[in-house]
């Protein structure tokens, strides 16, 4: 008999969809929401700075864009690694 993953998933939010991103809690400690793209290998052609890990994310490495949904702009965008993106609950410290 197969195995099952009995994890909470009501523990787990629903991501709203908006267009091309969606909207998904922001990082532990930071209690806006945050709009969120994900960049595939091909797209990223641009060396950035994760701010989950502060590790280097380089070009041809696939990721995500996050910033709050109260940025109207898009000026507080960072990219993450996806990993990072993903255990941001347990994280402290964003920016």
């Amino acid at each position: 008999m197969p195995r099952h993953n009995n994890r909470d998933r009501r523990a787990t939010p629903v991501p709203r969809s908006i267009g091309a991103h969606r909207v998904e809690p922001g990082p532990a400690g930071y209690e806006i929401d945050h709009h969120v793209r994900t960049i595939s290998a091909s797209a990223a052609v641009k060396n950035y700075l994760c701010p989950g890990c502060n590790q280097s994310i380089v070009v041809g490495v696939a990721h995500v864009v996050a910033w709050p949904v109260t940025d109207r702009d898009g000026e507080d965008r960072r990219h993450w690694h996806t990993g990072c993106w993903r255990g941001r609950a347990t994280r402290t410290g964003y920016r």
